[in-house]
């Protein structure tokens, strides 16, 4: 029989090869004494006690679970609500609303977001419910192994053969809270399909194969057909008083098993009258 090192020696290696368990995770665990072998079995502390650094609150309507497991979570964010505190609003933002879900369930869990949307724009965010699962998907996140397709209403007739748009974004110098395409930006790719025309307007579906600063807002007003109700970016507010911009869709691989997991989120309700003006 193998010696007890040797067999969780063994157990660690598996560990590595099967489940691409992080080495800086494998490192904290073992400091913690979190990493123990029991006979044949391999006993992990992935599932530590965590209290939310985010004053809990509850939101005016439930807030809405697109998914959940003890890895992931998904809940959409509607539009008007921030990711997470700025210091500037006393509003709710949606990780107070996250941390007052376990503080109501009593659970003491401290999810953390893996990606942001913009505050009006509404859509599914993803977070982690435990570090395993952060290291996890932040490395699927700077590899772009997370997709997110988003739907938007537009100024304009799209042509059809506008297909794709590959252009650099950085900074704006003039304005402190605009982006630009620019030469000396980062590298930025957004895909378009259209889906309907109206007399003056469209709707598309836009895939991101980067995640830059406000990158469908400025690729689609530097295409010549700003966001309805973007007036960041051109847009007018005659119809809607911000962006119609919607996350549609969220895939990513779950941190465990590796199934490709994919998330809808249906259309905001305001949506439906906003279409019925722009088929008119």
């Amino acid at each position: 029989m193998p010696a007890s090192g040797d067999r969780y020696e063994a157990a660690l290696a598996w560990l590595e090869g099967e489940l691409d368990f992080p080495a800086k995770l494998r490192r904290t665990l073992e400091a913690e004494q979190g990493i123990k072998l029991a006979g044949d079995r391999l006993r992990l502390r992935l599932f530590p006690p965590r209290i939310s650094q985010y004053e809990p609150m509850q939101p005016e309507l439930p807030l809405q679970i697109l998914y959940e497991d003890d890895f992931c979570l998904v809940v959409h964010k509607p539009a008007g609500v921030k990711v997470h505190p700025d210091g500037h609003s006393p509003q709710p933002t949606l990780a107070n609303m996250v941390a007052g879900i376990y503080s109501e369930r009593g659970e003491p869990v401290a999810p953390e977001h893996i990606h942001r949307l913009d505050e009006n724009t509404s859509g599914p965010v993803l977070y982690a419910k435990n570090t395993y699962a952060k290291l996890k998907l932040d490395a699927a996140m700077a590899r772009k192994e997370i997709g997110r397709v988003y739907v938007a209403l537009v100024q304009g007739a799209v042509s059809p053969a506008l297909r794709v748009i590959d252009q650099p974004i950085g900074k704006d110098r003039h304005h402190r809270a605009r982006r630009r395409v620019s030469p000396s930006g980062q590298h930025a790719v957004t895909r378009i399909e259209l889906l309907e025309a109206y007399p003056a307007a469209s709707l598309v579906r836009l895939t991101l194969e980067t995640g830059r600063t406000h990158q469908i807002r400025v690729h689609m007003s530097y295409a010549g057909y700003p966001l309805i109700g973007d007036a960041l970016y051109g847009g007018s507010t005659k119809l809607t008083p911000h962006q119609a911009l919607h996350g549609e869709s969220l895939m990513f691989a779950h941190p465990l098993t590796g199934e490709t997991l994919s998330v809808q989120d249906p259309w905001p309700a305001s949506w439906t009258a906003l279409l019925k003006q722009l088929r008119a």
